[in-house]
């Protein structure tokens, strides 16, 4: 199953740059990454178009599990506090606000 979430980032050139950076192939902490495929994420993708961000993932069917986030993950997200803003509709505390498919097109239908 696909999941899409959409979040902002901070509309600074160098910040963007840096978020990017810290997303490149290799950069992203190993405790990261396994914190999300124990949540039961098989893929994900960001893309970006100027301060704009979204997020696919492809999850398993027993997504999303509960798992205990080791203390990385916090510091992980602390930092990337610094480079993201919620979006105007996003509940307080919300960083990636799952978004709502409204068309389809393709050999499903």
């Amino acid at each position: 199953m696909r999941h899409c979430f959409a979040l902002d980032l901070i509309d600074d050139a160098a910040l963007i740059a840096d978020y990017e950076a810290r997303h490149a192939p290799g950069a992203v902490w190993p405790v990261v990454l396994d914190h999300i495929r124990a949540q039961g994420i098989e893929s994900m993708e960001i893309w970006r178009t100027g301060d704009r961000m979204v997020m696919i993932t492809e999850v398993a069917d027993d997504y999303p599990r509960a798992v205990e986030a080791p203390a990385e993950i916090a510091e992980w997200e602390t930092l990337m506090w610094r480079f993201q803003r919620a979006l105007p509709h996003a509940a307080p505390g919300e960083k990636w606000v799952p978004m709502q498919r409204i068309f389809e097109f393709g050999d499903t239908q």
